[in-house]
């Protein structure tokens, strides 16, 4: 159904006339549905602006939808179905940067004005709109407990690389529910979430392999490991013929489109890249994990989006936390699994990260030997590695 479909009328004959359009057409409760599905229909309709209703362990739900992709006629529907005011949520770190009290634990609520709601969710949601929108607010927070469904709502916004910001209405389970069949409505657990969390870090398989020629290491293999939850695919580079258990030669690499492939002089991600693939080619033999892991687990446009915040002056870290996310929301149990899954449990990690070090022992994969990893500064890059170095403790 189209979102002008789903935001059309109030009353009895528009209600009407959209069950009418929902029989006509497969639902979701008409295919099988499995976590993956129903998390993979939720994060479709986030990114579009539409709603979904997000179940929690009670008889409470929520129907939200991304405030930073905020309409004024999705949110008139949405509050038209649950006839009760609008509230955005937003993470402590989001809340920090506009000076909000943190009443509640985790994150924050905050009652949406009736007058040009959109505009509001928007400019609580995404800081690169702090100075086209300075005159809005100030902002108070609800002191009453959160509803069980916000923080799964959050990292479901998290999951779909959206801000952490949403756009909710408490409601009963029950009327979400029925709001859900009348209106084609994506359905979501807090249990669907959480499995899909776990699942995409830690149950891969194996979905292609191929004999792939480096510069600088021709004898390299790819195998590309996708989580069998769905989600975006990692790959393993094989270079040589490493023997398992190891110890092996290995460097764990997050994605870095502007790095990588661009040669942006913003990061060293692809000096990283470059030079361990040239490293391991060298020595003969080892592994590059080339994780789908981009801008430190954000995504390409939240990336992006704290790249502007930089150029106003902010750095790495505040930067990502302005936009609501942790310093670094990168995973890296991943490549432990990976690593087991291809047979090695010693490795030699070319990082200068020590928490790539500590999560890979915390999985069991023994790091005899940290490998330095360092590459020469340039003016764009001088203070994005110091900040990584005073703030984030890397060993440069």
């Amino acid at each position: 159904m189209s979102a002008n479909a789903r935001t059309r009328g109030t009353g009895a004959k528009a209600k009407k006339a959209g069950v009418a359009k929902v029989k006509g057409r497969k639902t979701h409760a008409n295919v099988i549905s499995t976590p993956a599905v129903r998390v993979g229909r939720a994060i479709q309709d986030l990114r579009t602006g539409l709603p979904v209703v997000i179940t929690g362990t009670g008889k409470d739900a929520l129907l939200a939808c991304a405030a930073e992709l905020a309409r004024d006629d999705v949110l008139g529907q949405m509050r038209a179905w649950c006839r009760a005011p609008a509230h955005v949520v937003l993470t402590h770190n989001r809340a920090r940067t506009l000076k909000i009290r943190l009443y509640t634990k985790d994150a924050v609520r905050v009652a949406l004005p009736a007058d040009a709601p959109a505009r509001a969710a928007r400019a609580l949601a995404d800081p690169t709109r702090d100075l086209h929108d300075p005159l809005m607010g100030p902002w108070t927070a609800l002191r009453e407990p959160l509803p069980a469904s916000v923080l799964p709502a959050l990292r479901l916004a998290k999951q779909a690389e959206l801000l952490p910001s949403l756009v909710v209405h408490p409601i009963a389970a029950a009327t979400a529910r029925r709001l859900a069949r009348a209106w084609n409505l994506g359905v979501v657990s807090a249990e669907d979430i959480a499995f899909i969390d776990e699942a995409s870090h830690v149950r891969l398989a194996i979905v292609a392999r191929a004999q792939l020629p480096l510069a600088g290491a021709e004898n390299t293999r790819v195998l590309a490991f996708r989580p069998e939850a769905g989600g975006r695919e990692h790959l393993a580079l094989i270079i040589g013929n490493p023997e398992p258990p190891g110890p092996v030669l290995v460097r764990l690499h997050s994605e870095c489109l502007t790095g990588d492939l661009l040669g942006s002089l913003k990061c060293d991600c692809g000096d990283q890249l470059r030079g361990a693939i040239a490293a391991i080619g060298k020595q003969g033999a080892g592994i590059l994990l080339y994780l789908a892991q981009e801008g430190r687990g954000i995504g390409l446009i939240n990336k992006l989006k704290a790249y502007e915040l930089q150029d106003q002056g902010f750095d790495t870290i505040d930067a990502n936390e302005r936009l609501g996310f942790e310093a670094d929301e990168r995973r890296f149990a991943v490549a432990a699994e990976i690593l087991k899954h291809l047979g090695y449990s010693r490795v030699q990690l070319m990082t200068n990260n020590p928490d790539k070090v500590g999560v890979l022992r915390q999985q069991g994969i023994a790091v005899v030997e940290r490998v330095a990893h360092q590459f020469p500064t340039n003016r764009h890059n001088a203070a994005y590695l110091a900040t990584k170095k005073d703030r984030s403790g890397h060993l440069l």
